[in-house]
């Protein structure tokens, strides 16, 4: 039987005092070496690494992350490399099971996907989560591109793992993003198709809406791109009219369906827009309509709260309106057991007690 690999975990950082510590205390002991590259700390970012490893480079920033995480990548000495941000955390539930992960990380194994939990709800569940490449054999070569929202090209044989990575991030947002598009676009330095998604992105963060639809459209146009970032893109654009033009707002929810399946993104906010709308038999239907599919197996962005939870608690206020007490009830019960402490089941929990005491 061969030996397992040895892992480095690379890390990129600036100013990540309140973090760091957390995320390293998760993980320093699942790992063989830690590489903890600082693009221009003025905190206790380096003194707090210096208590977990002495691998600790300086990279002058130049707004590009790719560059950052490859120079981070050179530095690695063992077999395999992870790679975490300092705002992410190995839960204890993951722990064990990422030592039993690294035990099949024999040679053969080029990269690794990870699940990546971005947000929890009130009751913990994961609301938004991802997959990611994040264990790579190091002798493959694999190159980050990309100066925001970098990605991690990768080829030949991997590995799915169920050993998830979850992000806490402790900052508020952050233009910093936005700024470095908006430099890339006044130094008229080309854009990729999926410079121009994020970009869109970015600009819909900080409100830009109007610019915003623009570049989304502009990726949309394309007729290229990857399937998921499409139906993102048309679920944004949604999101930028909401208020402003509804029936452009609609359009682009059903749009999401010329990409693939009905998914449940799309049909959650097809219901919000008929309940907004008083068309409450509308509304039913499109959430109705989620319990009947199949949740995709994808790297994209995953909103788990429309394919369990949210819909419940859209039932219990449609059903309830039309006057179909024991559906909007069975409904409550549905939201309680997945979200017992949100506030609207809790809302609901008391409305109903009185509705059966009467």
């Amino acid at each position: 039987m061969s030996m397992p690999s040895e892992l480095s975990l690379c890390m990129i950082v600036r100013d990540e005092e309140e973090v760091l510590e957390r995320c390293l205390r998760s993980v320093h002991d699942l790992v063989d070496e830690i590489i903890i590259v600082d693009t221009g700390s003025t905190d206790r970012t380096k003194q707090i690494a210096k208590s977990f490893t002495d691998s600790i480079f300086d990279f002058e920033w130049i707004d590009d992350f790719a560059s950052a995480r490859n120079y981070s990548f050179l530095q690695a000495t063992k077999e395999y490399i992870l790679w975490l941000d300092a705002d992410d955390v190995l839960l204890e539930s993951d722990r064990k099971a990422f030592r039993e992960l690294k035990e099949q990380l024999d040679g053969t194994i080029d990269r690794v996907t990870m699940p990546y939990h971005l947000t929890t709800d009130q009751s913990g569940n994961v609301s938004y989560s991802l997959r990611r490449n994040r264990i790579v054999r190091k002798d493959a070569g694999f190159q980050w591109f990309g100066k925001v929202h970098e990605y991690l090209e990768v080829r030949g044989a991997g590995l799915d793992s169920h050993v998830a990575i979850t992000h806490r991030s402790e900052k508020p947002p952050s233009s910093r993003n936005l700024q470095i598009y908006l430099g890339m676009q006044a130094k008229q330095e080309p854009f990729t198709l999926r410079d121009t998604l994020y970009f869109a992105n970015e600009l819909m963060y900080n409100d830009w809406k109007k610019e915003a639809i623009t570049q989304f459209e502009k990726f949309l146009s394309s007729g290229d791109g990857w399937t998921e970032d499409k139906i993102t893109a048309c679920l944004h654009v949604a999101n930028c009219y909401k208020g402003v033009d509804e029936p452009k707002r609609l359009s682009y929810l059903f749009k999401t369906f010329q990409y693939d399946l009905p998914r449940a993104e799309a049909c959650n906010e097809i219901g919000q827009f008929f309940i907004e709308h008083g068309e409450l038999e509308q509304a039913v239907f499109w959430l109705e309509l989620i319990y009947t599919l199949q949740q995709p197996e994808t790297m994209g962005i995953v909103n788990q709260s429309t394919w369990t939870w949210i819909p419940c608690i859209q039932l219990t206020f449609c059903y309830d309106s039309l006057g179909q007490f024991d559906k909007a009830y069975q409904q409550h019960k549905k939201a309680k057991k997945l979200v017992p402490t949100h506030p609207s089941v809790l809302f609901n929990d008391v409305y109903f007690t009185q509705r059966m005491s009467e």
